[in-house]
């Protein structure tokens, strides 16, 4: 188990060790290669810093670890902070976009702020005032963003969501109470919600909707008239839909090639990892099932 555990952290760190040394050091948008995607300049740091969060997040917060990976722990906590400043600090050479060109600023400002939510005590708590006025600040930008009527809801609730952590008054209730009564509505059964009113089959419910909606309501479950209520029944749907991935993992670690982004790869079964992290398998789910 040491040995998967320490293939899985070089991964990840394959992946972080570049943006954040980066952009720790003010340097991202002066390194970020951007050749084979031109017209994706206007949005690439943030895409790669926000994401990146997200799925980093559970790891810097994790409690108890040892040895070396407790000191890359650590690093990486480091230049996570220096980073969420070199991104929203407008005299920043590395200042992000999030919100003066194009929409696509509030799908990444949601996954940084999904990354806030998965690691309140090792992020949040350790950002000064200064720089949680700059995120603040930053995060609102993305407000001028008109979110469709898809999993695009569950971007601005997820804004709003980092600004209630971030101690700002005025988030707004209503974005967050509009993603969850939509996708009420949306819920197609097995586990699965709609995107939209539509049925789609593809790795939306893992890349967003169900890992930002179990996030969201067990934040604010503390509102006994709404989200207490909902939440057994929204963390029922997502213990079935982490088996439903589950079971789409062939022997030989392949899986289905169905709808947008696939080359996700790790995102489409985001799901699922965070079922097991959070205990939330199935009964006929195994941990030592959960290869992803």
């Amino acid at each position: 188990m040491e040995g998967q555990r320490k293939i899985w952290l070089e991964a990840m760190l394959k992946i972080a060790a570049p943006v954040l040394e980066a952009l720790s050091e003010k340097k991202l948008k002066e390194k970020f290669p951007l050749q084979f995607h031109e017209e994706r300049k206007f949005y690439a740091p943030l895409e790669a810093f926000a994401r990146l969060s997200c799925g980093m997040a559970p790891w810097i917060e994790l409690e108890g670890l040892t040895g070396k990976e407790k000191e890359k722990q650590a690093y990486y906590k480091k230049l996570m902070i220096l980073s969420i400043d070199a991104a929203t600090d407008p005299d920043s050479p590395d200042y992000m976009n999030f919100g003066t060109e194009g929409g696509q600023p509030l799908v990444d400002a949601a996954f940084l702020s999904h990354g806030l939510l998965r690691a309140p005590g090792q992020l949040l708590s350790a950002l000064d005032v200064r720089v949680k006025g700059n995120l603040i600040n930053a995060l609102k930008m993305t407000r001028r963003i008109a979110a469709s009527g898809s999993n695009w809801l569950f971007f601005s609730a997820m804004v709003e969501a980092a600004l209630y952590l971030l101690g700002e008054p005025d988030y707004d209730k209503m974005r967050i109470g509009y993603a969850v009564d939509m996708f009420e509505e949306w819920y197609q059964g097995d586990g699965v919600y709609g995107d939209g009113r539509e049925f789609h089959w593809d790795y939306y419910n893992s890349f967003v909707i169900q890992p930002m909606y179990v996030d969201i309501i067990t934040l604010f479950e503390h509102n006994p008239d709404r989200y207490e209520k909902l939440k057994p029944k929204v963390l029922a749907r997502a213990s079935r839909y982490a088996t439903v991935l589950e079971r789409l993992i062939a022997p030989d670690g392949t899986y289905p090639i169905i709808g947008r982004s696939v080359t996700y790869r790790f995102g489409a079964f985001q799901m699922l990892s965070q079922a097991a992290l959070e205990h939330m398998l199935e009964e006929s789910v195994k941990p030592a099932q959960v290869r992803c």
